[in-house]
């Protein structure tokens, strides 16, 4: 590499056990999050015996879990990149995640926050378009036709709920769309209850949507994420059997991503109008 882009590195400026402690977590993919010690240690390129004390290591100061055979990464380690995702977006934060969805389920994949009585969405991924809507970051979409709205709607009281509900607008912009507020509020409290929502033709003709929450440290649900399907390319039942998974695990590792932002997360959320 040009030497003009790096500094050098002296002998005595390097710390050796440094660098093998980053290799050492590394070695740890999402595809391969559970490693035995010989594993670490090949992938490393160390010694079983520095392979064990930096895992160890790991283990003694909270960013590593071992169950006596192998070892994996707990949460604490995404603190260590508080500086970097502190001043970023959601998008930017949420876009590694969002996209392994999307690749995974080969559909285009969103967040949102709830502002108002509308999503925002915060985040996108896209693959094909199914929608005659042009989604990009900032488009907000009634909450109560969509399935991320449905689940942040779900987050609230069940008082405050049915006020926002009798409130809002509610435009039937299919046939399909529900617009009583007891129908309505009965959906949502389905959603609560089975922790995603699924929305069929309420939004457009042939277009079905999978949602699920994510919540915070406190259990707040401050975001929610989505995935677009043809509703002509299989039934309901099949497209939760196919994007459910991988919709909650995603939201998992978000979650795990907001805790470890802490407080710095109130920054990125939206003030709720109640």
């Amino acid at each position: 590499m040009d030497q003009d882009h790096e500094p050098a590195v002296t002998r005595n400026e390097f710390v050796r056990s440094l660098s093998t402690g980053l290799k050492v977590l590394e070695s740890f993919t999402a595809a391969e999050p559970k490693l035995s010690l010989s594993e670490v240690a090949r992938r490393s390129g160390t010694s079983r015996a520095t392979a064990r004390r930096m895992l160890l290591t790991l283990v003694h100061e909270g960013y590593a879990f071992t169950d006596g055979r192998t070892f994996e990464l707990t949460p604490k380690v995404l603190g260590l990149g508080q500086g970097y995702w502190s001043g970023r977006g959601w998008h930017e934060l949420l876009q590694p995640s969002l996209g392994d969805l999307s690749a995974q389920l080969a559909e285009s994949c969103s967040a949102a926050q709830l502002v108002g009585d509308e999503v925002m969405y915060v985040c996108r991924v896209h693959t094909r378009r199914i929608m005659r809507i042009d989604l990009a970051l900032g488009t907000k979409l009634p909450a109560s036709v969509t399935s991320m709205g449905r689940v942040l709607l779900a987050g609230l009281e069940d008082e405050q709920l049915v006020q926002r509900l009798h409130a809002m607008p509610r435009t039937a912009f299919t046939r399909s769309t529900i617009t009583d507020p007891a129908q309505l509020h009965q959906v949502i409290r389905q959603a609560r209850q089975d922790g995603y929502a699924v929305v069929d033709e309420e939004l457009e003709e042939g277009l079905r949507s999978v949602a699920v929450p994510v919540t915070d440290g406190r259990g707040n649900t401050v975001l929610a994420l989505n995935t677009s399907i043809s509703s002509a390319k299989e039934t309901t039942a099949e497209s939760l059997q196919r994007t459910l998974p991988g919709l909650l695990r995603c939201a998992a590792a978000v979650e795990e991503l907001i805790q470890a932002l802490g407080d710095d997360v109130g920054r990125l959320l939206v003030p709720q109008v109640q």
